[in-house]
């Protein structure tokens, strides 16, 4: 069974008799499954045991006072608020094991990958996939140790720089190179870096350059010594603002074609969120901090809160049981929280045992 960490749960003035928590699990439920609000009338046919809508009536205006649910036009159905979702989560949702359909699916594709950067990739294109939401993933800067470096002009002030390290990891990024920089001076720089920092991880790099200024003032021309420079301050985090790897996929998931104005404009806010990048790296980093899954629900967390969209999250740890990463799904807020909870701890633990 997981274990899903609430982000925080309103506590109620008053305890929900049976008849109240039926009625109100009810309007949840139809919510999680389609989006709908869930009239008094409606009500009446699902519930065990036969009620008047007169009845459903009064309980529904009792659980509204009580913040668990509104509604959203007059004379419409009833729908629940996000303190009525936290407290669904909290108190009724039953969290269960994975099917083996979906563990088997999840094992060989993130568990076959050949590389860090095709892990994290492939578990947050999976969860994409898997919850029709988008996948997250962060994970910090790899650590291990570099056996090549290369630079490859692409085009007059442009080089595509690729790093190899001593797990056969492979990352290769776009730089900014100086105007009359000649392949033979790429190469004079590829070659300089390779000969004085492999083995070594890129923090130890960058304080051997600084230690051999004097050498590559020597030995190499001032283009050459620029390339160097670039090349480690782009791969140490330097000219990307930080040491965090953040990944998301299947956004499209986000936008229903057949969505309504409303729809469609909680979708736009939310491309807004996506798009503030320090923001989702702060959420992602505080889910670090627990233990398990941790569930966020609209405005409980500040970078949702004008999407109202739900994020669902589990940390990753290597060997040492050292957190390294975090990833999750987002999703408007009736994702359906039992089977998402127990997909993302899946695949934090299996991202985890991937990467020891």
């Amino acid at each position: 069974m997981t274990e899903a960490q609430p982000a925080k749960g309103p506590s109620l003035p008053v305890p929900l008799d049976q008849r109240s928590r039926e009625i109100f699990r009810q309007i949840v439920e139809a919510y999680l499954g389609d989006g709908s609000p869930l009239g008094s009338r409606n009500l009446s046919r699902l519930l065990p045991n036969a009620l008047s809508p007169a009845t459903i009536r009064n309980v529904m205006s009792d659980l509204e006072h009580l913040g668990l649910i509104y509604a959203p036009h007059v004379s419409a159905g009833r729908l629940p608020t996000e303190a009525g979702l936290r407290f669904f989560v909290d108190s009724f949702m039953e969290v269960g094991d994975l099917p083996p359909a979906e563990r088997a699916a999840i094992e060989a594709q993130v568990g076959s990958a050949a590389s860090t950067d095709t892990v994290l990739d492939q578990a947050g294109r999976l969860l994409s996939g898997l919850s029709r939401g988008a996948g997250i993933v962060l994970a910090g800067k790899s650590d291990s140790p570099l056996k090549h470096i290369e630079f490859v002009l692409l085009e007059p002030m442009k080089a595509l720089c690729i790093l190899v390290n001593e797990r056969g990891d492979i990352e290769n990024r776009v730089i900014a190179v100086p105007a009359g920089t000649t392949p033979a001076q790429l190469s004079e720089a590829g070659n300089f870096l390779n000969a004085n920092l492999r083995g070594r991880t890129l923090a130890e790099a960058r304080a051997r350059i600084g230690a051999l200024r004097e050498k590559t003032e020597r030995e190499l021309d001032v283009l050459s010594r620029t390339l160097v420079e670039r090349g480690l301050a782009f791969w140490s985090g330097v000219e990307q603002g930080g040491a965090q790897r953040l990944i998301v996929r299947g956004t499209a998931n986000l936008l229903d074609p057949q969505a309504g104005a409303e729809e469609l404009e909680r979708v736009r806010l939310l491309f807004e969120d996506l798009e503030s990048q320090g923001e989702l790296i702060r959420l992602l980093e505080s889910a670090e901090a627990g233990e398990g899954v941790r569930i966020f629900i609209g405005s409980e967390n500040r970078l949702f809160s004008l999407s109202g969209s739900s994020v669902i999250v589990a940390p990753f740890r290597d060997s040492e049981q050292k957190i390294i990463g975090a990833l999750g799904v987002i999703g408007p807020t009736r994702l359906n929280y039992a089977r998402v909870v127990p997909m993302v701890d899946f695949t934090a633990q299996l991202v985890g045992r991937v990467l020891k």
